[in-house]
């Protein structure tokens, strides 16, 4: 994680955890994170519906230029990159696995823009297919954020964090635990997630 918006969040789901593979949904207290909120979104796990925001933040909204709130996650991206980010969501539900990935932004005629999104799981009544807490943090606010919608945005990076705590693991105060390349890759359905880029067969 490079920016301060992904790392604070990670930071507070990791704590609110503990020893469990990710917290309720309850437990998420927003004047806890009141420093990133505007950047914070939740989507409902609906693959039907494309996993829709339930609540976005200002400055989310501001990257699109439009109230996320009801609309599509999966429609944010580019098509070619809409199957990846669907199979990434159901690895978040599925595994309670955390994802950072790194995405592009370049509107037509205007200067592109780095954005980094993470996307943590939440539990409902102990499972996971209900909830996703994420954020959406630019690397350096161009001049048109707020004035031109973002369009339709390129994945150029994905990563798995610390996997999910076991019996016995240390919990809190854990340092994230990234993929290092020395290491095989892992794969959920067609993807292999690498420490830092992204391998697709």
């Amino acid at each position: 994680m490079k920016l301060a918006v992904t790392m604070e969040l990670h930071a507070y789901w990791n704590r609110l955890r503990g020893a469990r593979s990710a917290p309720e949904r309850n437990d998420v207290d927003p004047s806890a994170i009141r420093g990133v909120l505007a950047d914070t979104f939740v989507l409902d796990f609906d693959e039907g519906r494309g996993f829709p925001f339930r609540i976005a933040g200002s400055r989310a909204n501001a990257i699109f230029l439009k109230e996320l709130r009801g609309l599509s996650f999966l429609e944010l991206w580019r098509d070619a990159d809409r199957k990846d980010l669907d199979s990434i969501l159901h690895c978040v539900a599925d595994e309670a696995q955390p994802f950072l990935i790194g995405a592009e932004a370049r509107p037509a005629g205007l200067g592109a823009v780095g954005i980094e999104a993470i996307l943590l799981p939440l539990r409902h009544h102990g499972q996971t297919h209900s909830r996703v807490l994420g954020a959406f943090a630019v690397h350096a606010a161009p001049s048109w954020i707020g004035l031109v919608g973002a369009g339709a945005i390129t994945l150029t990076s994905l990563r798995a964090l610390d996997p999910p705590s076991r019996p016995g693991s240390a919990g809190d105060g854990a340092a994230p635990a990234g993929f290092s390349l020395r290491n095989p890759p892992r794969r959920y359905k067609h993807l292999f997630v690498y420490s830092g880029e992204r391998r697709m067969t």
